[in-house]
């Protein structure tokens, strides 16, 4: 599963062939031992949890860079590379 981002401690994943389970564009986020499924379009929490800090975090990443998530997505859903998106700083 490719890290796609990382930042304060957040990673940003995203797994190849991912549409059949949640059938939504979406990303992993792994934050020590929290992890959570996470809505690319709106930002929410799909499965698992994660402290609400770091959602917030990450929903205002996603914001940032939703189009290149989007793309990221339409790449990993047909299993060709996808590339890195700059962390949020």
């Amino acid at each position: 599963m490719p890290v796609i981002s990382m930042f304060y401690g957040v990673i940003v994943l995203m797994y190849y062939f991912d549409n059949r389970k949640h059938h939504q564009p979406h990303i992993h986020i792994q934050y020590g031992d929290e992890e959570a499924v996470v809505s690319i379009p709106d930002g929410g929490v799909i499965e698992g949890s994660i402290r609400s800090a770091k959602l917030k975090l990450v929903q205002a990443w996603i914001e940032i860079h939703r189009d290149e998530l989007m793309a990221n997505w339409v790449l990993a859903v047909n299993g060709q590379p996808i590339f890195k998106i700059d962390p949020l700083r």
